[in-house]
């Protein structure tokens, strides 16, 4: 029988390593300090949106890899625990600002020639979608490779998941090493790296099939239980974590841009700390100085993306030996004793 692994954090990264390593064969036991999704992963937007693919990098190219893969990923998710993670593949719709066709001509040839055929994206003059984002020019920008997940019910999913292969998860406590360290912001801070405040709302809204909306700077993007995520805010240097006027002024932006949720209530709103890198890539890769011991962290705006994908190198190297880590995803060397 192979030897225990810990995981330390319950959040999207440490949850998805933990799924990873068992689906493999593995033993593991997850220690989570407070609960299930106590950190960012317990926010509302869901996002699963791919970076511009004009200027192309490693980075990318894993999102990408981990964006085609999702659906079979968390499919397998469900089946083995039976709770539904709120995953579709539904798209994305952006509105076209004057002046800037000939970038999204650029947008669109990149996306040809990284992208699978199927992800196309193009331009439309009528989009047809129950959420619509004004647009000045006239034109939308559409990708069919967008894809949405319920941050909370996509932790409880994997929690469900882990448990019914046997896996045990444990809460209120804290870890002890060798461990994967997947703990947020707290777990950034020997690397330099730091939370960044996020503010979200789930309004009420039923559009569960339509594209998510990403108009300036705006995530809006509609979930399979009737509600519409709206989010977030970039706050930095911040000691209040609770929700306060820059929501308000977030929701009464997402009003404007999609006249259809004017009257849509708000049923939900949250704050907190999303762990940010020194890099802004996630990262993935052996602590530095303490042998046995692994770093998953930073996923900031794309974790929810890259968790599976991450979780994957990670069980290559742990497992097999094989490192195909982007040099760029490495933890640095400790700016703080680790």
């Amino acid at each position: 029988m192979a030897s225990e692994i810990t995981v330390a954090g319950a959040g999207i990264f440490g949850l998805s390593c933990a799924w990873e390593l068992i689906r493999r064969g593995q033993r593991v036991r997850v220690v989570e300090a407070v609960r299930i999704g106590a950190g960012a992963s317990g926010g509302h937007v869901g996002a699963l949106a791919p970076h511009a693919p004009e200027t192309w990098n490693a980075k990318k190219q894993v999102q990408l890899d981990a964006l085609i893969a999702a659906a079979g990923w968390w499919a397998e998710v469900a089946d083995a625990g039976g709770c539904d993670p709120g995953y579709a593949r539904t798209g994305r719709i952006q509105p076209v600002a004057p002046g800037t066709e000939a970038r999204m001509a650029e947008r669109i040839a990149g996306a040809r020639r990284h992208w699978p055929d199927w992800a196309a994206m193009e331009l439309t003059d009528a989009p047809e979608a129950a959420l619509v984002p004004l647009s000045e020019s006239g034109l939308w920008l559409i990708d069919r490779l967008t894809a949405r997940i319920s941050p909370r019910r996509a932790c409880a999913a994997l929690a469900a998941a882990i448990r019914a292969r046997g896996g045990e998860i444990v809460e209120g406590a804290p870890a002890q090493g060798p461990a994967i360290w997947a703990t947020g912001t707290a777990g950034l801070a020997p690397f330099g790296g730091n939370g960044v405040k996020g503010q979200s709302a789930l309004l009420d809204f039923p559009a569960s099939q339509a594209p998510q909306v990403f108009a300036d700077g705006l995530h809006i993007v509609p979930h399979a239980d009737g509600t519409v995520a709206i989010g977030s805010t970039s706050e930095r240097d911040v000691t209040d974590l609770g929700t306060d006027a820059q929501l308000d002024a977030l929701i009464a932006k997402a009003r404007a841009i999609c006249p259809a949720l004017a009257d849509a209530k708000v049923v939900d709103r949250w704050a907190g700390l999303r762990p940010r890198a020194p890099s802004r890539a996630p990262m993935v890769g052996p602590w530095p100085g303490r042998p046995g011991d692994y770093v998953a962290n930073g996923g900031f705006k794309i974790g929810l993306a890259m968790a599976p994908a991450c979780a994957g190198l990670l069980a290559d190297l742990i497992l097999t030996g094989q490192d195909h880590i982007p040099e760029g995803f490495r933890p640095p060397e400790l700016t703080v004793p680790g």
